[in-house]
């Protein structure tokens, strides 16, 4: 038996995303993981100029919340946007910031 989701959950679920993303080291991710690009907590951490355990937290938040995806090879762990539609939510919110 499958259920639709109503307007509602479907609201609950987007307040939930824009709450995740709602944090700058977090929209730094998003704006790092653009056009499809996936990244190691390493490089991730490295190019945001972060501690590690900083990165893996908000990494984990983002990955929890349905932001991103996570992929394991090996010894390592990639991320990438789950939903790539969200970098045009954090372009937009920084655009309004800029007036």
């Amino acid at each position: 038996m499958t259920t639709e989701k109503t307007g509602q959950d479907i609201l609950e679920e987007a307040a939930i995303m824009l709450k995740a993303v709602a944090h700058p080291v977090r929209m730094a991710i998003v704006e790092l993981l653009d056009k499809g690009v996936r990244r190691s907590v390493t490089d991730i951490f490295e190019c945001l100029g972060l501690e590690q355990a900083a990165a893996s937290h908000h990494l984990g938040i983002l990955r929890d919340r349905g932001v991103l995806s996570q992929e394991r090879e090996g010894k390592h762990v990639y991320y990438s946007l789950q939903h790539p539609r969200l970098i045009e939510i954090v372009r937009c919110v920084k655009d309004c910031c800029m007036v």
